[in-house]
């Protein structure tokens, strides 16, 4: 069978958007809840696409939103992190129509260094759109990132 191409993965929306009802005492404390979303790729490439330039939102505030959106206490973050990747790579691959994937930062400002054209890359485009990008350590970040943050 031929591999999926980015864009059929992200509008594959298969049984989601799901909410799983949690029971684990330590899964419901983890997510702050019971009822666990796991949202579609496109819903994220939806809320990627809002991000005008000179703004940036971080992974976890989509979630929230998500999770609000849907009526659940959290969202499943692997799946949240894998759907927002592809929802960057489909937008590589389409060429036009682009999705702003690096104006999506991990929690904490922190540029993901899993987009398609790396921390360079997106260093590059967020320095394009006026922001500072500072290191830390081995992580880069977007300097005073919270005054910048859109809100959905």
């Amino acid at each position: 069978m031929a591999k999926r191409s980015f864009n059929e993965q992200l509008n594959d929306s298969r049984d989601m958007p799901k909410i799983s009802i949690l029971e684990d005492p330590k899964a419901i404390a983890l997510y702050g809840g019971t009822k666990l979303l796991i949202a579609p790729p496109i819903a994220y490439d939806e809320l990627m696409r809002k991000v005008p330039a000179g703004k940036v939102i971080t992974s976890d505030r989509i979630r929230a939103h998500l999770a609000t959106r849907f009526g659940a206490d959290g969202t499943c973050p692997l799946t949240a992190g894998i759907f927002i990747n592809v929802a960057a790579k489909a937008s590589l691959e389409r060429g036009t129509d682009e999705t702003p994937f690096w104006r999506t930062l991990k929690k904490d400002g922190e540029l993901n260094e899993k987009y398609p054209e790396g921390i360079e890359g997106q260093k590059r485009r967020l320095e394009m759109e006026g922001h500072t990008v500072v290191q830390k350590g081995k992580r880069y970040f977007v300097k005073d990132f919270e005054s910048r943050l859109f809100t959905l």
